[in-house]
């Protein structure tokens, strides 16, 4: 184990869990003033039942000894034998670290989803949902993809999580919004009710990225630096990228078009960060910003209501961060070709990775929500949701005035 290499990762560690309370301010400024405390609830509780779960059962699953390819066994269970001992998958760094900083991956992952049913679902049903989608869809993924599972094998990119974080939560948001249907009253009163609390999410959210992807180099070295330069000039592309397009279309650029293009470029570089050469990280930044605009503006023509864009930025984001990374990756970052470098194979399996991540992940996440309408009900009542669900779940409001 490597002292350096311990101390780094327990600092990106604590990075990514400020990405969920920052989260609740990125949210919770962007839906209407009688929900702000219901949207923020939404990620605190993943920090607390998410956490719970990963200790008892989810780090198990997804970093536990191989079975056939799918899924991790039950060795780790109540993380029976993790602990200050080197961890298998990070010889570098002791169990309990690495632990740790998948953890508030986990976390994250699912309060990303909350973004799609913001404002119309019952919180019993969110807890419950929230549970299963860790089990059933984040679990497998991780597998899949870090744990040795078949798609790491298969030989697909994803260094932070492109398909594991970005992409699974994008196609369980569509799931949600599809499953909830559209909130009652939109138009003019659904316009934001704090935006400068969602600028300030939003910062914290850039600032808590750099431990996201730098970390997940698992060392201080010259890997983790680059994923950090990477991951800054992407965001920064993708606010150029957004605001371009935002400005030819409507004749004005805004602030929220500017954290918005952020994130977009965040997400965009996130299966490459650690793959691909820092102009090309500019260029998948760039291009984020714009084809993560055109998804926000996809879901009035496709019908859907997804309430704080979390299919046309994380879904779409991370669609396009992982092909860019099948074209753009670079064997002198990390010993990998693209397309763009002479091998088309890396593109394909990227391609393979894409579809399988969004058709398993929407197909389950569609079935538990079935299942959780059954046992829990999912949408609030109409007057509960005209009165809004700080009221009406909790008890509280956000403003006195």
């Amino acid at each position: 184990m490597n002292s350096a290499d311990t101390c780094f990762i327990i600092i990106c560690a604590t990075f990514v869990f400020l990405m969920t309370p920052a989260l609740a301010l990125f949210y919770g400024g962007l839906v209407r003033a009688r929900n702000i405390l219901s949207t923020s609830m939404h990620s605190y509780a993943s920090l607390g039942l998410i956490s719970v779960l990963w200790a008892i059962l989810g780090y198990s699953l997804a970093f536990g000894p191989d079975h056939g390819g799918l899924l991790g066994d039950l060795s780790y269970a109540f993380l029976h034998g993790v602990g200050g001992n080197p961890s298998p998958a990070a010889e570098n760094l002791p169990h309990t670290v690495f632990m740790a900083f998948q953890c508030m991956f986990a976390v994250l992952t699912v309060a990303l989803i909350s973004g799609s049913y913001a404002e119309r679902i019952r919180f019993p049903a969110m807890l419950a949902f929230s549970a299963l989608w860790l089990i059933a869809v984040y679990c497998p993924m991780a597998h899949w993809v870090w744990g040795g599972g078949w798609m790491g094998t298969m030989g697909a990119l994803d260094f932070a999580g492109g398909a594991v974080v970005h992409m699974s939560s994008g196609a369980a948001a569509l799931a949600c919004a599809q499953a909830l249907g559209p909130r009652l009253n939109l138009g003019v009163a659904a316009t934001p009710n704090n935006l400068p609390l969602t600028l300030l999410g939003g910062g914290l959210l850039w600032f808590g990225w750099f431990g996201f992807n730098a970390g997940s180099a698992l060392a201080s070295g010259a890997l983790a630096g680059h994923a950090m330069v990477a991951t800054h000039m992407a965001t920064a592309s993708g606010i150029v990228g957004w605001l371009l397009v935002e400005w030819w279309r409507t004749g004005k650029p805004t602030s929220l078009g500017a954290i918005s293009g952020a994130l977009a470029g965040l997400v965009a570089i996130t299966p490459g960060a650690g793959f691909v050469e820092i102009m090309p990280a500019m260029i998948i930044g760039f291009a984020g910003g714009m084809v993560c605009y055109g998804g926000v503006l996809l879901k009035s023509r496709l019908g859907y209501d997804d309430a704080l864009d979390v299919v046309g930025i994380h879904g779409l984001g991370g669609t396009w961060g992982a092909l860019a990374t099948g074209l753009f990756a670079c064997a002198a970052v990390n010993n990998v070709d693209g397309l763009f470098y002479g091998n088309p194979h890396q593109a394909w399996v990227q391609i393979v990775s894409i579809v399988a991540t969004w058709g398993y992940c929407y197909t389950v996440s569609r079935i538990l929500l079935k299942l959780v309408d059954l046992f829990f009900g999912l949408r609030v009542m109409p007057d509960s949701e005209v009165s809004g669900l700080d009221l009406s779940e909790h008890n509280e409001r956000g403003y006195s005035m």
